[in-house]
């Protein structure tokens, strides 16, 4: 024994060896998430891709902020951004110690930049660190300099020349293939991002693409563009304060839903200010009206906006997801009792002075009242029969970390497969990350709800099972999983439990496809292989070229099904190169109508909607005679 721990001892020898000095590049390139988040290939909204995109654009923001700029020029392309601030530009001599010295940088000068997005001096160098290529130039008083980076590494830096480009910063990058690993940016997350950006500084012009972004008038703006306004129940609040502003309203829609920012960062967590914006809110209905309303009546079908400017804001992660509990200033009141006190107060005065809009948020109330009362005994009962079920052991292969667990690995994040059948279940069960991934297991095809009331969450088991799985039933604080990936198969059975299941959340958890969490898992249509080399292929057009890139006459499967796949394929499926459909409602969904469409009753529009799309699809799917095994 005593041989065996000496020898083991030496597997670990702690001497100076052991300690390794990296320089600023090395750490960020080896520990990204400590500065991005998780890096991830562009199909949620948090990936690290948009954070090097935001990075950069937070420097432009806060130039305007100072009073320095009225115009950013964004161009985005499949792999390389550009961003044209005209603010003062960054001083020429420090060109290069800006973007690649760590706690270098004008933020640490309160007076420079008083209420910033960062005050760390990392965005601009993780950025220039996570890119293959990366290239600075400053304009400024008639004067340029430029650097160019790879990797964080300098490869050129010009001299100050002679310039007649307007004052300001120009910023290059092109995110490095290597640790963002077939990433892809997606349209309408980059939209979000720049009508963002205009809503939370009304007066700003953001061209991106060749499109204007601009705002007047702020949160009023975000909430119009927002929410459909034939389902509002009374016109958008809109108050505006010292370094606060808020807008609300109540819709039909189930569930409750905010955009919370703090000095322009999208707090897609919350935090304290969110929290005190919706205590103040229950504060002043209770006081107007002088009765003790439930608060999850009041905020019942709320929809809401709130953006803050602090000064040297604490938030929980470098990626500034949630604030902190802190004070408003050095020696000002606190995030809480600030944004609490001045929302219960001018909420209320705005009510007494607008008595139509006190009117119809009271029958809102009510009414939720009224619905919450009728589901009362329901609920009790079904969430006595969940516990009965045995969840965790008979629908639900759990993971061993969830969403905002602060076990959760660094720079992984949890999700939950929904899929039907012994099979499909079993495949992804033996094939999953279970420190990571859960499974649930649908037995067959899920209810239509559409035009139902929330009383059948409670009354269908699998919807009731289900809600309990992700802990939504309250709302999106309990979430247990970032990811909620609908995994069917590519057949018509299986598009229509997908759209069953869209139906579901959409028509009674509309918040969680909203924040970004609901997805599709995207399998291989076709495996193409030779002796030498296997190809799986999700589109007929990569089937093609697969069979281009083998020659010969090389093997072609046709998968029908999830569970026609081994667990042993489907691991590399569900992996590292797991490909993700996320589902994106834009300015233009109206959720009503979708589901109309797709969930209502039968009509002569939609019979020809799928009759197209099952023309196409035979297009597409209609095979060649497929060759022997080469």
């Amino acid at each position: 024994m005593a041989k065996a721990a000496e020898k083991g001892s030496s597997l670990f020898e702690y001497t100076e060896a052991s300690i390794k000095s990296l320089d600023w590049r090395e750490h960020i390139r080896l520990r990204p998430g400590m500065y991005i988040g998780k890096l991830g290939d562009g199909s949620s909204k948090d990936d690290g891709i948009y954070v090097l995109v935001k990075e950069t654009i937070d420097n432009s923001i806060d130039e305007h902020m100072m009073g320095y700029g009225k115009v950013i020029d964004v161009t985005i392309t499949d792999s390389k951004v550009t961003v044209r601030d005209y603010g003062r530009g960054i001083p020429l001599g420090k060109v290069v110690d800006v973007v690649s010295k760590i706690n270098t940088g004008a933020k640490y000068d309160s007076g420079a930049f008083q209420k910033s997005v960062g005050l760390n001096g990392v965005g601009t160098k993780a950025v220039n660190a996570l890119s293959a290529r990366f290239k600075v130039q400053a304009f400024r008083d008639g004067q340029s300099k430029m650097a160019e980076f790879k990797k964080g590494i300098l490869v050129s830096e010009s001299k100050i020349v002679k310039t007649t480009e307007k004052n300001g910063t120009l910023v290059e990058f092109e995110p490095d293939g290597t640790m963002f690993k077939n990433y892809h940016f997606i349209p309408e997350y980059l939209d979000d991002l720049m009508w963002n950006y205009a809503f939370l500084n009304a007066g700003l012009t953001i061209n991106y693409n060749g499109r204007k972004f601009y705002s007047k008038d702020g949160l009023l703006d975000l909430l119009k563009q927002k929410v459909d306004a034939e389902e509002i129940r009374y016109p958008i609040i809109h108050i505006k304060g010292n370094d606060i502003e808020i807008a609300l309203t109540h819709g039909n829609q189930y569930g409750e839903e905010y955009y919370s920012f703090v000095n322009g960062q999208n707090t897609t967590q919350g935090g304290t200010h969110l929290a005190a914006f919706r205590e103040g809110i229950v504060r002043a209905v209770r006081e107007f009206y002088k009765k003790d309303f439930d608060a999850s009546d009041i905020r019942a079908s709320i929809i809401g906006a709130i953006s803050l400017r602090v000064q040297e804001p604490v938030f929980e992660s470098q990626t500034k997801t949630k604030l902190g509990s802190i004070n408003m200033a050095p020696d000002g009141p606190t995030i809480r009792n600030y944004v609490g006190d001045f929302v219960a107060r001018e909420l209320e005065i705005y009510l007494h002075k607008n008595a139509e809009t006190a009117d119809a948020l009271l029958k809102r109330i009510m009414q939720s009242e009224r619905e919450r009362k009728e589901i009362a005994g329901i609920k009790k009962l079904a969430n006595e029969r969940a516990k009965k079920a045995n969840l965790h052991n008979r629908k639900l292969r759990d993971c061993r970390y969830h969403f905002n667990d602060e076990k959760e690995p660094k720079g992984q994040e949890s999700m939950i497969f929904i899929t039907e059948g012994d099979s499909a279940s079993g495949s992804i069960t033996k094939s999953r990350n279970v420190e990571t991934q859960a499974v649930f297991s649908l037995r067959g095809k899920p209810l239509n709800c559409f035009g139902l009331t929330k009383k059948v969450v409670y009354e269908n088991e699998e919807f009731n099972l289900l809600q309990h799985a992700l802990n939504i039933e309250d709302g999106l604080d309990g979430l247990r999983y970032n990811k909620v990936i609908i995994a069917t198969d590519a057949d018509v059975d299986g598009m229509h439990i997908r759209l069953l299941l869209l139906t579901f959340f959409l028509q009674f958890f509309p918040d969680l496809v909203k924040a970004g969490h609901v997805f599709i898992l995207e399998t291989p249509l076709f495996r193409v292989r030779n002796r030498k080399e296997t190809i799986y292929c999700y589109s007929e057009e990569e089937r093609r070229q697969a069979i281009a890139k083998l020659g010969g006459r090389p093997e072609i499967t046709r998968f029908k099904g999830l569970g026609e796949i081994s667990p042993e394929e489907f691991g590399s499926f569900i992996g590292e190169n797991i490909r993700l459909q996320p589902v994106i409602l834009t300015k233009d969904s109206h959720l009503r109508d979708i589901l109309e469409f797709y969930m209502g009753k039968n009509s002569q529009t939609r019979q020809d909607f799928i009759i197209d799309r099952l023309r196409i699809e035979l297009d597409v799917v209609e095979e060649e005679p497929v060759p022997e095994e080469a």
